[in-house]
């Protein structure tokens, strides 16, 4: 069921409450919830609460709002990652707190920002692809570089990269099954993906 108006959803913390921030939150609700082919510019503005023609006063296109969901999403979390690895200099302890940054990330407070990123990333122009890409990447190479501290422990057995894809898949898929309300605790969840990944 889809939300009649931005006050019945939750607030995301890469968004601020100005109006453009408020934007990118509708935005990033609509186009998890109805995809963002289906969404419209009117869509929008009406469930905002504003003239749709007043959208273009923050963005230029429809193209960069999703690119500004996603660009906000990926900073917001850059930031989480970092904070995560800085709880511990051991890498087994980095990529637990990792797991748990970004099932945090997926389930919680930035959940449809970060579906939108990775079920929306081919909706974007190739242009904005692009400009992103550099910012995806820096948030890959955080995980990248704790992964490949463990091959080289031999912890992992594997290539670091397609590692981090089957891993990164796993948590992603989260998104469609995790209650943060349900059986398991958000701590709970780590620790199962955590041994997992490391036997």
């Amino acid at each position: 069921m889809i939300a009649h108006s931005i006050d019945d959803i939750q607030t995301i913390a890469c968004f601020d409450d100005s109006p453009r921030g408020r934007l990118l939150l509708g935005a990033a609700y609509l186009f998890h919830k109805q995809g963002y082919a289906k969404t419209t510019v009117r869509q929008l503005g009406e469930f905002i609460g504003i003239q749709s023609g007043s959208i273009f006063h923050h963005f230029k296109s429809k193209d960069e709002i999703l690119a500004t969901v996603m660009e906000q999403t990926i900073i917001y979390n850059h930031a989480r990652l970092l904070d995560a690895i800085q709880k511990s200099d051991n890498p087994e302890q980095q990529l637990k707190h990792l797991i748990k940054a970004e099932l945090v990330s997926i389930s919680g407070d930035t959940g449809s920002a970060m579906a939108v990123l990775v079920h929306e990333w081919f909706a974007l122009s190739k242009e904005k692809q692009e400009d992103l890409l550099k910012l995806r990447n820096d948030y890959e190479n955080i995980w990248l570089a704790v992964i490949q501290k463990l091959c080289n422990v031999g912890k992992i057995q594997h290539d670091a990269f397609i590692w981090r894809r089957l891993l990164g898949g796993s948590i992603s898929w989260t998104v469609t099954w995790y209650k943060p309300n349900g059986k398991v605790s958000v701590d709970e969840l780590t620790d199962m993906i955590w041994e997992m990944a490391l036997k």
